[in-house]
């Protein structure tokens, strides 16, 4: 049986989550504590959105779960330039990390899609 586990727009949030976990072990610095504490929060929230909605097996609350993933995966990108840009990230590990979290959200974004005509396509047959 499949689980969310298998979906690739939760495999690259999951790629994005340890990108992230690595950036707060070696990255840290206090005065840019904000961004790493939400940073954390936003790339776990595509992460867990993401199993939620799935876990979910309805397809409407997988599609509102699948927005809310898609919403913090734009965060978590836009995290990961500001730190990058002000130079608390370096540029490499920064661009692995921001490749696949551009990645996640295409991913996401056509999963959207798909969820989408599937509910417009039981809308039409009932």
């Amino acid at each position: 049986m499949r689980d969310h586990k298998t979906l690739n727009a939760w495999i690259e949030a999951h790629r994005v989550v340890n990108f992230v976990f690595d950036f707060c072990e070696t990255s840290w610095r206090p005065q840019a504590r904000a961004a790493f504490d939400q940073l954390q929060r936003a790339s776990l929230s595509v992460q867990l959105n993401i199993a939620e909605g799935y876990a979910r097996r309805h397809p409407k609350q997988f599609l509102n779960h699948l927005q809310i993933a898609y919403g913090s995966a734009v965060e978590t990108t836009e995290l990961i330039e500001l730190l990058q840009l002000r130079r608390v990230l370096s540029n490499e590990p920064a661009q692995r990390a921001l490749e696949a979290s551009r990645r996640c959200q295409r991913l996401l974004l056509g999963l959207i899609k798909h969820i989408r005509g599937r509910i417009a396509d039981q809308s039409v047959a009932t």
